[in-house]
């Protein structure tokens, strides 16, 4: 009989949470689960549900996958002062190969959130490392 096997992380819903940040400016931070962290981008307008409408997302520094559930106050002298909420969070499946989607700066996936859903896309800035845009695709009716 089969002793206390590991689950196949490849099994494992991925999170995805979006966090409301009323620091010095406010801003939305996007946060993925890639190799057990959460990557992050700080986007200054939020998401937007239009696929017209490309949102700035500056990459910030990886947080610990246990950030997802961070909701409060970050006091004042401490890097990101301000109040955080949760605005958005689910559960996301990449479609790009997650090896390779830093080196080609681009990250197709998609989102089952309560507010953000369908499939999405992350483009890097080809000269400017820490900027990509946070494009929602066309929602395909069937």
């Amino acid at each position: 009989e089969p002793s206390g096997q590991e689950s196949d992380p490849g099994l494992t819903p991925l999170i995805f949470v979006v966090q409301k940040h009323h620091a010095s400016h406010l801003h939305y931070d996007f946060r993925l689960a890639i190799d057990g962290v959460l990557k992050s981008w700080a986007i200054p307008k939020g998401p937007s549900l239009q696929p017209a409408e490309k949102r700035l997302a500056v990459m910030t520094e990886d947080h610990p996958l246990e950030y997802a559930n961070f909701e409060g106050v970050i006091p004042q002298g401490e890097y990101g002062a301000g109040t955080v909420e949760i605005w958005d969070r689910g559960t996301w499946e990449p479609i790009s190969d997650l090896k390779t989607w830093l080196k080609t700066r681009k990250l197709e996936f998609v989102l089952h959130g309560k507010k953000l859903q369908g499939v999405w896309v992350l483009v890097g800035f080809k000269d400017e490392p820490k900027n990509w845009l946070l494009i929602k695709k066309k929602d395909i009716l069937l």
